[in-house]
């Protein structure tokens, strides 16, 4: 367990905090592309900072504070101009780097004040990538935004859930290095909500962690399992600093307060062979419900029962009222490491996994069970019969309440013709 001091080095992480200044120095997933299909401007709350993340009409992507520092006016109702961001109030326009171009009035009035060569607001730069569009928050110079394997794979069917989680990240992302509870989480509970009472799912046997680059590794044998299986012979990516990379999906678990997370999840399913090749023209981006229309939690999907745990451990959890088991030796590796990144971080030194090296950081791997079947491809019928890939066909598995158009998108992609996927 730890006491109240070490628990909120975890997990508070505003501006001037050592977690937020640690977390700071990676680039964040913050929102789709195709969101902005349908808007021109976001408000985004990051780090307990509220700001707004916009397009221009020339095509660059801004993420400022979300209050014109004239009278405080919501520049989320603010309109792009060819370059940056206008208030929708008296005019004043800001750049991409915070710096104020225009005061309509006081420039023609006043000229020779030059009062908005003085002003200048928040703004974080804004990339895009595998349909996701990311900031960095930290110090200057920012590291790269890695290019991760799975970004660049072919024949893929991606999509981008978006979900709010009311409560702090860091029990979030140490779900991240928790096998057990995919046991009891997402098989025993599933087939409890279904009204099977046994036999539960074969039990886990012996688990193992070991720290890499990127992150740290779990490895798991359940039932007859053997070691030579994927699962524990290349086992499972808990990504560091706040995201879990399972072969077919990322999610990404991003402070927006100390009291709520974004859930990001980007998903690649590849498509039968029959249906190569594949080009899908944009990613669709969609919000992800966490209650139904009763007001109570969703628990008939991956994610959405692991949202009823976080949650459930209250906005912050208290990790002075724990008490830590075998199984947990995982959850102590990473908070011991995030200790010693704090400490290092404040100390001057560069914190664990960035990347500056252009030459290293392109598709770079990460540890992937079922390589070839992800990257490679099956034919629909072995598909349809495959253990784990095969339920895929027939639903959305991770979140509840994906869009009909994207599930017909994702149904033709497959090459599945009688509309529901079976």
């Amino acid at each position: 367990m730890l006491n109240q001091e070490k628990n909120e080095l975890l997990t508070r992480v505003g501006r001037g905090t050592p977690m937020g200044d640690l977390l700071r120095r990676y680039w964040m997933p913050i929102a789709g592309v195709t969101e902005f299909e349908r808007r021109a401007t976001k408000p985004v709350r990051l780090f307990g900072e509220d700001l707004v993340l916009y397009r221009d009409l020339d095509g660059k992507w801004g993420l400022v504070d979300r209050h014109c520092p004239h009278r405080r006016a919501d520049l989320a109702y603010g309109f792009p101009e060819s370059e940056g961001l206008r208030c929708n109030y008296h005019g004043w326009r800001f750049g991409a780097d915070g710096s104020c171009l225009e005061q309509p009035y006081e420039d023609v009035a006043h000229p020779e004040a030059r009062m908005k060569d003085r002003i200048r607001i928040t703004a974080y730069p804004v990339q895009e990538k595998a349909g996701l569009l990311w900031t960095y928050m930290g110090p200057a110079p920012a590291p790269l935004l890695p290019d991760w394997e799975a970004f660049s794979w072919p024949n893929g069917f991606r999509q981008i859930v978006l979900s709010e989680i009311p409560c702090n990240w860091f029990q979030c992302q140490e779900n991240s290095i928790d096998p057990v509870h995919f046991e009891w989480m997402h098989n025993n509970w599933s087939l409890r909500q279904r009204g099977v009472l046994q036999p539960y799912s074969p039990a886990h046997k012996e688990v193992g962690f070991e720290e890499f680059e990127h992150g740290f590794l779990y490895r798991r044998v359940r039932g007859n399992g053997r070691k030579e299986d994927p699962m524990w012979a290349v086992g499972r990516v808990c990504l560091w600093p706040n995201a879990v990379f399972l072969g077919d999906h990322f999610e990404w678990r991003v402070p927006i307060d100390d009291e709520n997370t974004l859930s990001v999840c980007w998903s690649y399913t590849r498509v039968p062979r029959e249906s190569e090749p594949y080009v899908q023209a944009s990613i669709p981006t969609w919000h992800g419900p966490i209650r139904d229309e009763h007001g109570d939690w969703i628990s008939s999907h991956v994610m959405n029962q692991d949202f009823v745990a976080w949650v459930g451990q209250g906005r912050i959890a208290d990790r002075s009222l724990e008490n830590l088991s075998a199984s947990d030796r995982g959850i102590t590796m990473i908070r011991k490491k995030f200790f010693e990144e704090l400490d290092a971080v404040a100390a001057g030194a560069e914190p664990k996994g960035v990347l500056r090296d252009p030459d290293r950081n392109h598709k770079v791997e990460l540890p992937l069970a079922f390589r070839e079947i992800l990257t490679g491809g099956m034919p629909l019928a072995e598909l349809k019969a495959h253990p784990i890939f095969g339920r895929h066909l027939h639903d959305y598995v991770f979140q509840a309440g994906q869009p009909e158009p994207v599930a017909r998108a994702y149904r033709e992609a497959m090459g599945l013709d009688d509309g529901g996927g079976h």
